[in-house]
């Protein structure tokens, strides 16, 4: 995936909306727009492990059936207890309770084994779903044009690469097993409850939509709190991460007593809707156990009736009683199975809109031989526009030649950096085209006209590594002898070579431990170790001091030597040995020549530079 340079012309294109903060733990669970449209896309998923998936599910089910059948045989072994005690003096048949002890024992390994094989399989079918999906968003990456990126948060992107998947390979894992376990136990339960007793059955179905409907009533007023307490604890997080990036000029400005009355604001309003969207749902526990202990009282009073009414044995209470507890559990996990295929749903939309969005145009079958390419490069009649109905660069025309320093400068805003996008076809032209030695450069394939461009960017990139594995980058397989000339070519083995450890010295994650005049060295040389026949070069020295800038500009024309390049320069002092220098203004060429030529004719060019040598004077003075 390539990602756009950061430039002058950053405004040029649409900015993405404000970030949002973190999301609260305890969050409100996100609904999709297309339930159903979205779970048939993700069971297409499903599809070729279907087989799989009906074993897990037959297991499931014998699991469940096993887990059922228990506990009416323990009942069996109390009924045989109490009358052995009661009614024949102690006469106990132990055969008979031993005969039920090795079945239950069956039972139970019997569960233990179908359980353990579903949830094998699950996860295996789980984690290759989200294998193949992130395999997907991955292939997807690359086809998406770099329009898409420039208007939708990084952020939300990896979101979807890493929580949104998640969700869905947990609700594979766990929630399709669940619902197949829960709707079999319901039923089963059901049944033995109805062999022991039609009318204690009936007093338990009773007290089921009782329960849910005290549930029903706190989720409805703790559910306001809790969107509160989510909008209050993303507008702290916000507050803290703004405070903290702007640290510097806080305390400059001296506004740390601003910062803690906003922060007490933001603290104490998510302090009040939290504990009352806790307390709130800390309340349905209690009221749940509540109401269920009622209805085991229930069972019990009329359990005990029905025995002294010989109706039933007394080791079917014991049994009932635990069925009123498989019962419930499912019942209460009904409301969690439809919240989770709520925020799957929510998820996979999120995925499958991805997957979705439109891919750059298909690219060619063509071929060329890079070897032969010289560089010159041809724009002609050059319309382009982030916004379709406005155009940025308009009616750009103009032919360069192999081997010419080609400098772009103008104010911000002015399409410079579009250009360069153009020329590698991070964009599509809206019309008229772009050649390179005669060739569209449509009809080339993307990487092989990416391969022809080294890029020197304002933004330097380097990874945790070594210096030489940093600048053989480009050229992996490059022996140390061919880094070390590059080096010396980009004006950078002095500070290598007085580092101590010389190539082999660790840049660390966030480069901290070498200055920004270096870095933009080390990316000249890893350039040089390319070895493209066109050049790039956006602002490599803007953020240096006049000393590195000279080094930086001695590396540059070493690199420079003999390949077509293209200089974007707001430093005009910078850009004085270039062969043409393009003034561009508003998406078109204003005026074009050599330095000498453009101050001669005292125009735009001429106003740029004597303005920036005013302001160097300026500045001199005023210190």
């Amino acid at each position: 995936m390539t990602m756009p340079n950061k430039s002058s012309d950053k405004f040029d294109r649409p900015v993405p909306g404000p970030r949002g903060g973190p999301r609260a733990t305890m969050r409100l669970v996100e609904k999709p727009k297309d339930f159903k449209g979205t779970m048939k896309k993700l069971f297409l998923y499903l599809k070729p492990y279907w087989f799989l998936l009906l074993i897990s599910m037959l297991f499931s089910v014998a699991s469940t059936i096993f887990n059922v059948l228990s506990p009416r045989q323990m009942g069996l072994i109390t009924t045989e207890l109490y009358i052995g005690v009661m009614q024949k003096n102690g006469q106990i048949d132990f055969i008979y309770i031993a005969r039920i002890i090795l079945f239950l024992i069956f039972l139970h390994i019997g569960y233990s084994l179908f359980h353990v094989v579903q949830g094998f399989i699950s996860n295996k079918v789980s984690q290759k779903i989200g294998y193949e999906l992130r395999k997907n968003m991955a292939d997807k990456f690359n086809k998406l044009p770099l329009s898409y990126f420039d208007t939708n948060l990084h952020g939300d992107i990896l979101s979807r690469v890493t929580n949104d998947i998640d969700t869905i390979t947990m609700t594979f894992n766990q929630s399709l097993s669940q619902i197949t376990s829960t709707v079999t136990q319901i039923i089963g339960v059901l049944v033995m409850m109805l062999l022991i007793s039609p009318l204690m059955t009936g007093v338990t179905i009773i007290i089921v939509p009782l329960t849910s409907l005290f549930v029903a009533i706190l989720v409805k007023k703790s559910q306001k709190y809790f969107k509160a307490q989510q909008k209050n604890l993303g507008n702290l997080n916000g507050h803290i991460e703004e405070m903290l990036s702007g640290h510097l000029v806080l305390k400059v400005f001296n506004g740390e007593i601003r910062s803690i009355e906003e922060f007490k604001k933001y603290n104490n309003e998510l302090y009040k809707s939290s504990w009352k969207s806790q307390f709130l749902s800390g309340l349905m526990m209690p009221v749940t156990g509540f109401i269920g202990n009622i209805g085991y009282v229930a069972v019990c009073v009329m359990g005990g009736y029905l025995v002294v009414s010989n109706s039933i044995q007394v080791g079917d209470i014991q049994a009932f009683i635990r069925y009123v507890r498989q019962f419930n559990h499912p019942m209460s996990q009904t409301a969690g199975i439809a919240n989770t295929l709520q925020s799957t749903a929510a998820a996979a939309e999120r995925v499958f809109q991805f997957l979705g969005e439109p891919e750059e145009t298909q690219d060619t079958d063509k071929t060329y031989d890079l070897s032969t390419i010289r560089g010159d490069v041809s724009f002609n009649s050059v319309f382009f526009g982030y916004d379709k109905n406005t155009n940025i660069i308009k009616d750009f025309t103009i032919d360069i030649k192999a081997g010419q320093k080609i400098a772009i400068v103008g104010p911000t805003g002015a399409g410079k950096t579009t250009l360069v996008n153009l020329l590698m076809r991070f964009y599509e032209v809206d019309s008229g085209s772009i050649t390179i030695d005669g060739i569209d450069i449509r009809d080339m394939k993307r990487a092989d006209l990416r391969s022809l461009f080294g890029m020197v960017l304002q933004d330097t990139w380097l990874f945790n590594g070594t210096l030489r594995d940093n600048i053989s980058y480009s050229n992996p397989d490059s022996s140390l002898e061919d880094v070390q000339e590059a080096a010396s070519l980009a004006c950078a083995e002095h500070f290598i070579l007085s580092s101590g450890e010389g190539y082999d010295m660790v840049i660390n994650e966030e480069a901290s431990n070498i200055s920004s005049g270096q870095k933009q060295l080390l990316t000249i040389a890893r350039t040089i170790m390319a070895d493209n026949p066109m050049l790039i070069l956006d602002e490599a020295t803007s953020n240096v001091d006049t000393r590195t800038e000279i080094l930086i500009q001695r590396a540059m024309d070493n690199l420079m030597k003999n390949r077509t390049s293209f200089i974007i320069a707001h430093r005009l002092s910078t850009i004085k040995n270039a062969d043409v220098i393009l003034v561009i203004d508003d998406g078109r060429i204003v005026e074009k020549g050599n330095h000498t030529e453009l101050l001669a004719k005292a125009g735009f060019y001429s106003k740029l530079y004597y303005s920036q040598f005013d302001k160097i004077i300026v500045d001199s003075k005023s210190s």
